[in-house]
């Protein structure tokens, strides 16, 4: 079954895109595809913002990345774009570090005036890194992700549009890679 890694960008510790991609990355699990989710706040900041690749966690990370089949990227806008979070760990990435991958961009931000967001930022620097095929992504408003009440949850007018995404995206990392859904354990 192919490997997918949830890659987030967002640097706070209760994100709303952190509730997003937990909801993706669930969905995939369920459709019974192997997911890792890595969190770029997590990382060492003085290892990430002096791009040494060598340091443990930060190699470690970079291999995630290089050995998942697929990978659903996820950030919250800040200033008209993705987070300088997210940025500084895909400048650690080689030039063709998502060469052969499927990829699922998706977006968080609290006005539909970012929605342009994933095209005009995100889907450039994906393509500039190779990505095999950047599926639609989506803009989630941060209105849609209900938290303090219980369990985050989406609303459910978001959570079937975002899911929509993640079955096409789903279907395309199955379409790339064939030969790992025949293949018995």
């Amino acid at each position: 079954m192919p490997q997918l890694l949830g890659l987030t960008g967002s640097p706070s510790l209760h994100s709303r895109t952190e509730v997003v991609a937990d909801h993706v990355l669930r969905r995939l699990s369920h459709s019974g595809f192997e997911t890792a989710h890595l969190a770029v706040r997590d990382l060492p900041a003085a290892d990430l913002l002096s791009a040494r690749r060598g340091e443990p966690e930060i190699r470690r990370a970079l291999e995630a990345v290089a050995e998942a089949d697929g990978i659903v990227i996820a950030t919250p806008v800040y200033k008209a774009s993705y987070t300088g979070l997210l940025k500084a760990f895909l400048d650690l990435l080689p030039q063709d570090g998502l060469a052969g991958k499927t990829v699922l961009p998706l977006v968080t931000g609290g006005s539909l005036a970012h929605v342009l967001a994933i095209d005009y930022a995100l889907r450039p620097v994906l393509a500039a890194l190779g990505a095999g095929h950047v599926t639609a992504g989506r803009f989630v408003l941060d209105s849609s992700v209900e938290r303090g009440h219980g369990p985050d949850r989406l609303r459910p007018e978001a959570e079937l549009d975002l899911f929509q995404a993640v079955d096409e995206f789903a279907d395309a990392v199955r379409a790339a890679h064939p030969t790992a859904l025949t293949a018995t354990p």
